[in-house]
């Protein structure tokens, strides 16, 4: 997810504010709260025992960097740097550890978007890049977070989706480094320097690297990296002359610290770079993993211990939030209109242009920011456009790109059209920084047309309202609406949920009132949940250990009540890679991806047992699953969820043999004894 909508002015106006709190509003932890959901109604039988579905989406995380030595107890094989021996475990290169090296161009410069390289176009790093702070606080900066230690007692009212005992979380992990002037962003003070806290940073072997060191714990912030949709089909590394048995898209995954792009044509605060060509030598926080084996990553090990995972879960985008979320949602890409449905062409400033800049290999004309957004994918003499089409022509099962002519797809991360209120964000669509209203059906509006009850939770997002309305409020508690996620809300494009006062009360809510339903037995058969940005576990602007501090109190709450929990699921899934390496299997399904693994774990009475699932599946594979078990049509003819279930062969599981194929998610329960396990 891009941090420009974290570096604004969240972070310090919450510690001014702060010290307005007082203890009365402490006590009153819950005022902002939503209604509670009305009780569900639907006597609808459902395909499986299940009769709740909760989508928990966490942030930026690969299957390897969170994954990358975990062994399951069951003796259920696991796909990873240490089953693959890239890696041994205690995070030392393994005996493939070649597997995993990195490239970058050589000369001569490209002159259009290239998406894989020759062996005679690029070289293995002699000097790996640093891992850099990119935007990781710093106690210099005088600005959470970390929120200060004195702080403590007033965080739990603007945090309600952490446990008391995990507040202290927000006022830890800090890099401690010195700023120097050179390394500064002169807008925002955030540093971009060298991660001297990572073992041997200035001198990593070419390949992954453990997030580890005498003074980097578990619990520290850590630098963000490049994620965009062209910048990630590059960093994939596609061909078919590449191709394998095990390996038939032959995405080598090999360009990662390479491809970033930090040129921008226009002035933009959120850049480091000022308008200019400046070259660097890539970013190496791409290569950065957890150690499972040394006690990183907890609480979502546990889980995995005890429940089902999947090995082959992925990205439904190549690229950030926004995309994800919004094919999470839909099963599809979102376009550029006028409001009601009719394609029109976006401002020029944000359709994309990966093109190099001459004298460059790794930066893109325009596509940075609120620049570069769109992409005209059935025009292949649009820049970038032919180079994804003509490699889906290459593979032996013809993936088509999806594209409907004249229509500009959103490709990254775009505000959606409807503010949180639900007022059209006319002064954003004029600019080029929101999309206008979109009709593209979503999974909402085909659960009310059969009487099925669902819910989407945002964190902060009753303070994001609140803050619509009274934009100078010095409260932290709406404050704390800087913070709500409004390009993860899928529903906040769409007219037919956030455009309807009457099904946006009804169906947008806060993460309050999720913990409120469970307390009271009336959550909605489908829950989608997404943290704010302090909890979401974003490299930078939070720690996976907030989200891990999430997770245990959600976890907490469905225990509390095992009537309930008794016919639930919990799906514990990211929005997207986040730039971070992963060694795993890519199957391109049409333009916009699949992208690389991401962790699924589900959590229910009926995935017990530590089972690891290697059927490939993304994020539609959510709705396949809904649809399933509540027998719902795809949502649309032209939305993946028409994908079938993959079939596999025995000795290579993780590749469909008819492709393109996502699964149901079927395959991480065991309906027939899961409850005696």
């Amino acid at each position: 997810m891009s941090l420009k909508t974290r570096v604004s002015n969240l972070l310090h106006l919450l510690r001014k504010s702060l010290v307005m709190l007082t203890i009365f509003q402490i006590s009153l932890g819950g005022a902002l709260a939503s209604p509670l959901p009305a009780p569900d109604k639907e006597k609808r039988s459902t395909e499986t025992p299940i009769k709740h579905v909760i989508v928990l989406i966490g942030e930026n995380r690969s299957f390897d960097h969170l994954f990358a030595t975990y062994v399951s107890p069951s003796g259920d094989s696991v796909k990873n740097l240490l089953s693959e021996h890239i890696i041994n475990a205690d995070g030392t290169p393994g005996t493939h550890f070649d597997k995993a090296a990195q490239f970058q161009a050589i000369a001569p410069f490209k002159t259009t978007f290239y998406i894989s390289l020759d062996n005679s176009e690029k070289a293995p790093y002699t000097t790996r890049p640093e891992p850099s702070l990119n935007f990781s606080p710093s106690p210099v900066t005088g600005e959470p977070p970390p929120f200060p230690a004195v702080d403590l007692p007033f965080l739990g009212a603007i945090e309600p989706s952490l446990e008391l005992d995990d507040l202290v979380l927000l006022t830890t992990g800090a890099s401690g480094a010195e700023q120097t002037a050179e390394f500064l962003n002169p807008v925002t003070g955030e540093i971009l320097d060298a991660d001297t806290r990572v073992a041997n940073f200035s001198h990593l072997p070419n390949g992954p690297f453990p997030l580890a060191g005498p003074n980097l714990p578990y619990d520290s912030y850590t630098g963000d990296t490049t994620h965009r949709l062209y910048e990630m089909w590059q960093q994939s590394d596609c061909n078919v002359r590449n191709a394998t048995f095990e390996n038939p898209s032959g995405c080598l995954n090999d360009l990662y610290p390479f491809v970033i792009s930090n040129y921008t044509s226009e002035p933009d605060p959120f850049s480091f770079v000022t308008p200019g060509l400046v070259d660097d030598n890539g970013e190496g926080n791409s290569m950065g993993f957890y150690n499972m084996q040394n006690g990183d990553v907890p609480i979502l090990k546990s889980l995995a211990d005890n429940f089902s995972m999947s090995d082959n879960y992925h990205q439904a985008v190549m690229g950030g939030t926004g995309a994800n979320h919004v094919m999470m949602g839909t099963g599809d890409a979102i376009f550029w209109s006028d409001g009601n449905g009719n394609a029109t062409m976006p401002p020029a400033s944000v359709i994309a242009n990966p093109n190099p800049l001459p004298g460059s290999n790794d930066q893109y004309t325009v596509d940075i920011g609120f620049n570069g957004d769109f992409t005209e994918c059935a025009d292949s003499t649009q820049p970038g456009v032919n180079a994804v089409r003509d490699y889906l022509a290459t593979l032996p099962y013809d993936p088509k790109p999806n594209c409907k002519a004249n229509q500009f797809y959103m490709i990254n991360n775009l505000n959606p059209g409807f503010l949180p209120d639900g007022t059209v964000d006319t002064a954003g669509i004029a600019k080029g920084g929101s999309i206008p209203p979109t009709n593209v059906r979503t999974i909402g509006e085909a659960l009310n047309e059969k009487g099925i009850s669902w819910a989407y939770y945002g964190g902060a997002y009753d303070a994001a309202v609140a803050l619509e309305a009274d934009p100078a409020s010095t409260n932290p508690t709406v404050q704390i609406g800087r913070a709500y996620c409004n390009i993860c809300n899928f529903e906040s494009y769409a007219t037919a949920i956030m455009g309807n006062t009457a099904q946006r009360t009804a169906h947008i809510k806060d993460t309050i009132d999720f913990f409120n339903a469970v307390d009271n037995s009336t959550l909605p058969s489908v829950s989608f949940v997404k943290p704010d940005g302090l909890l979401d576990g974003h490299p930078a602007s939070s720690k996976e250990d907030l989200f891990e501090g999430m997770v245990k109190k959600i976890m907490d709450h469905l225990q509390a009540n095992p009537d309930l929990f008794a016919s639930t699921a919990l799906m514990i899934t990211m929005d997207e890679a986040g730039g971070f390496y992963d060694s795993g299997y890519i199957q391109p399904l049409d333009f916009f991806g699949d992208g690389p693994r991401i962790p699924m774990i589900v959590i229910s009475p009926f995935s017990r047992g530590g089972h690891v699932s290697h059927v490939y599946s993304d994020h539609v594979s959510i709705l396949k699953f809904i649809e399933r078990n509540w027998k719902l049509k795809p949502l649309t003819e032209r939305s993946r969820d028409n994908f079938p279930n993959p079939k596999s062969l025995d000795d290579n599981p993780y590749v469909p043999r008819n492709s393109p194929a996502i699964g149901d998610l079927f395959d991480l329960f065991d309906f027939d004894h899961g409850r005696d396990r």
